[in-house]
């Protein structure tokens, strides 16, 4: 004969002040304490032990409540399993569990010794703060999706391609890091290759709608008249960075070690190359008087250094020259208008777009072949062909282009 179950009503409960257990059927039980306090307690048996669970106090759970919560533990008693280790199992899962944001957290924390450079970790944190923390930041790295993903990438797939594939990049690399730590499992949503490919354009196809505001190069020498006037480390840095056509990050993390004055040769290490692969550098004439001038002033291993010991210039230090050219330090209210700029969009030129203009003349004014300025800017050849025969970084040639680029960027100068 089944036991009765539901032998409790509302009002009994409600009512009830005497310190007890009383039955509901079922497992079920009421608990009423000395102070008058009602709870919940399942209780059953199982390998001849007596085992109780808690349900919740009356205040939180109802009758009804509890009874569905009743009615589930038999059901696992049912499937030959244990309620208590099943309750178990579940809370180590949720205390388990990591938002996205926590997970890039410990990733960056996890790989920053074994990053060279100490800023990628700052990198790492920025575009994930920026871009992915707003749509994904606090939800269950678990439950992150492909419609998260596009949620992301999309507003800045065609207008800010190279920042986006980066960010698609690292998340992808969180959620690996997650799926190894089995906080979530299944394919990577982040994944390019057979998944984004077929919902987003090729970064190839898109990459040339961001530039950076350069400076059209007919204007370039009465540029360095201006820049000339300008003292300090910050100014001469800008100036070496025009003559090399260099990056940012490679002028401001320049060493003494690198400079060969003699053969006039900068040879920057695979380490600071964004292509991974050791660049050398032909100085013209002019360069190399600006190192000599640095060398004069050398303060420690850094040609530029900043202003502390043992540390090269900021990364925003060249763009904060330029800005003093354009006359930033304006009242306050005023925008001012910039003497040096991007005609194609009215924006201020930055240092990178230095590297736009030199191609530009390159390609204009010279008959320089295409790989000598694409040498000479250390981009990847694209050709996988070219790239097979093309073995050397063509160093003499480049030379006399370094050196012709400094001639035209002293016409008509003072």
């Amino acid at each position: 004969m089944a036991r009765p179950i539901k032998k409790l009503s509302a009002v009994k409960v409600r009512q009830e002040k005497t310190p007890g257990y009383y039955s509901d059927g079922g497992g079920l039980y009421l608990d009423v304490g000395p102070t008058g306090s009602k709870s919940w307690i399942f209780r059953y048996a199982r390998n001849k032990k007596a085992h109780w669970i808690g349900l919740g106090a009356y205040l939180n759970v109802s009758l009804e409540a509890a009874r569905a919560k009743a009615e589930s533990m038999r059901q696992v008693l049912g499937n030959g399993q244990d309620p208590k280790e099943i309750r178990l199992s579940e809370r180590a899962k949720a205390a388990a569990k990591m938002t996205f944001t926590q997970c890039a957290t410990a990733y960056i924390e996890a790989q920053t010794p074994g990053w060279k450079n100490a800023k990628h970790a700052e990198q790492w944190t920025n575009t994930l703060t920026t871009y992915a923390a707003p749509v994904i930041g606090t939800k269950d790295v678990a439950l992150v999706d492909t419609t998260d993903v596009r949620q992301i990438l999309e507003p800045i797939w065609t207008t800010k391609n190279e920042t986006a594939s980066r960010v698609r990049g690292r998340i992808e690399k969180v959620l690996a890091w997650a799926a190894t730590r089995g906080l979530r499992s299944g394919e990577n949503p982040a994944r390019w290759k057979g998944h984004l490919d077929t919902l987003l354009a090729k970064p190839s196809a898109v990459q040339g709608d961001e530039h950076h505001p350069a400076l059209p190069y007919p204007q370039i020498p009465s540029f360095l008249n201006a820049l000339r006037t300008l003292d300090g480390v910050a100014a001469r840095a800008l100036e070496y960075c025009i003559y090399t056509a260099a990056r940012t990050n490679e002028i401001i993390g320049a060493q003494w070690s690198e400079i060969d004055l003699e053969a006039r040769l900068w040879t920057v290490p695979s380490e600071r190359m964004k292509m991974k692969r050791e660049h050398r550098v032909p100085l013209s004439g002019r360069a190399v008087s600006i190192l000599k001038a640095m060398e004069k002033a050398r303060q420690d291993d850094f040609v530029f250094p900043g202003m502390k010991k043992d540390k090269g210039l900021s990364n925003m230090s060249l763009l904060a020259v330029i800005k003093r050219m354009n006359g930033a330090a304006k009242p306050k209210g005023e925008t001012p208008k910039p003497i040096w700029f991007d005609p194609r969009t009215g924006d201020s030129v930055v240092p990178h777009g230095f590297r736009s203009s030199f191609r530009d003349w390159a390609a204009e004014t010279t008959n320089f072949p295409r790989e000598l300025a694409e040498k000479a800017l250390a981009h990847a050849v694209r050709s996988e062909v070219e790239a097979a025969y093309q073995r050397g970084d063509l160093l003499a040639k480049r030379g006399k282009m370094m050196d012709a680029w400094a001639s035209y960027c002293a016409k008509h100068a003072a």
